[in-house]
């Protein structure tokens, strides 16, 4: 007889509403200890007669996103809270309109193309990585997240933009995900945050984005091609012929700078906390550097011969993975492993967990990159989703982090200040007090 999802194991909303404080601050421990307690799938009431599914199981995973994943759409926290932010772009789409974008926008991302805009991504982080203070104790994540946004801004615009508007529109990106998750964390304060006029005032700087970016586009139809991401996009047509709306076009920028520039700074400030602790592995990485740099001044050909390097970045995400949680909704009701899934279930797969599951993991604490030597494609291993929706920029992400690591790991040693690495959940898996010292490395 079939077991229905309504009798999984599950948690009163008292239960939630009493560990509200610390959900606020870190829901991590709160859902590792009913994973444990619990088991792999437990349902939590929220009260009002909601409630969420989480699972840690990386085969019901592998189903929703991939398997079946046509009955299966985002929920409201990206079709509705982020959109009415960020817009209607491929991140919070669904549907038919998100079928139409992908398809339109996928071909930007082909590797022939991002090799086109390798150099200016090394560049722009060439040029951060300068900042880095050595003998110092110095938080990296705000010269990481510095990066990750120029180098978004110049894979997108080139050199067509000046220094005040992308810190302008740095400062407001930045600024909306810091109210998303103050409004996803408290829903209960939905009423203060409309009646304080706190929501009109973000919208308002959401429309101050869309104007600069406006002007930037109207500026590039009128002057020279770069031949970036703006070109590509503003190139694309639909199966019809037409092009992007002007709307779409921000729509699908504002994507980019939110998903494209938080999740590398803080996988990149992750990989320098791990090194900072492996000496040695900093060391087989300058080597790998040195070598590759000996044999080829191709990009392209540098990112993708660096194995080693690129082993380290997949072992980061799996540990610190900057998209630990994936949330859908069931469009009809469905079956998985005896289970019966109702129409409308919301479900949120714990990608944090289910990378360190002991079952899937061997000693899934420690930080070991040559797991990925051993098993190149594992099935418990979501860092960029899965499917058909899965993370477009995955290549753009991985070929920026590789340089990266590669230019910082090149220039300096780094070396910890604390035992600890501390996080910080919010949107994405942030980290917190990441303070590291780096010395000058001698070039042999």
């Amino acid at each position: 007889m079939n077991k229905k999802i309504e009798h999984i194991p599950s948690l009163s909303a008292f239960n939630f509403l009493k560990h509200a404080g610390k959900i606020l601050k870190n829901p991590l421990p709160f859902h590792h200890k009913n994973f444990e307690k619990l088991g792999d799938s437990y349902r939590l009431h929220l009260g009002l007669g909601n409630s969420v599914v989480f699972s840690r199981d990386p085969n019901l995973a592998k189903y929703i996103l991939q398997t079946n994943q046509k009955n299966y759409e985002k929920s409201p926290i990206q079709t509705e809270d982020m959109a009415k932010y960020i817009g209607h772009g491929l991140l919070t789409a669904t549907g038919k309109q998100w079928q139409k974008q992908r398809k339109l926008i996928q071909p930007a991302f082909h590797k022939n193309n991002l090799k086109k805009l390798l150099k200016a991504v090394q560049e722009a982080l060439s040029v951060e990585i300068d900042k880095i203070t050595v003998e110092e104790r110095i938080d990296i994540f705000p010269i990481f997240n510095d990066l990750a946004f120029q180098t978004v801004v110049k894979a997108l615009f080139s050199s067509a933009v000046g220094n005040k508007e992308i810190q302008r529109l740095q400062h407001i990106t930045e600024t909306i995900q810091k109210m998303l998750v103050s409004e996803l964390r408290q829903p209960y304060l939905h009423w203060w945050f409309q009646l304080s006029g706190k929501v009109q005032k973000h919208l308002d700087l959401t429309e101050e984005a869309r104007d600069i970016l406006k002007t930037v586009i109207a500026n590039r139809k009128q002057g020279k091609r770069h031949d970036d991401l703006l070109d590509l996009l503003l190139d694309a047509r639909y199966e019809d012929g037409g092009a992007m709306s002007e709307e779409q076009l921000v729509d699908e920028i504002l994507i980019f700078f939110a998903a494209g520039h938080e999740t590398t700074s803080n996988a990149l400030t992750f990989a320098a906390e791990l090194l900072a602790r492996e000496p040695e592995m900093q060391e087989i990485i300058y080597q790998e550097v040195k070598s590759l740099k000996a044999e080829t001044s191709d990009l392209m050909n540098f990112v993708t011969k660096a194995k080693f390097t690129n082993r380290v970045i997949s072992e980061t995400m799996r540990l610190y993975p900057p998209v630990y949680f994936i949330d859908r909704i069931s469009l009809a009701k469905d079956e998985f492993e005896e289970k019966n899934i109702p129409k409308k279930t919301s479900i949120l797969l714990a990608v944090y967990e289910i990378h360190r599951h002991k079952e899937y993991w061997k000693d899934p604490s420690v930080f070991n990159p040559n797991r990925f030597k051993e098993n190149p494609r594992p099935e418990a291993y979501f860092p960029f989703g899965a499917g058909p929706r899965k993370c477009i920029g995955n290549n753009f992400a991985m070929f920026e982090m590789v340089l990266a690591v590669a230019e910082l790991v090149a220039r300096f040693k780094i070396k910890p200040t604390k035992e600890e690495i501390e996080i910080l959940p919010l949107i994405t898996l942030k980290p917190k007090n990441a303070v590291l010292k780096f010395e000058k490395r001698m070039v042999d």
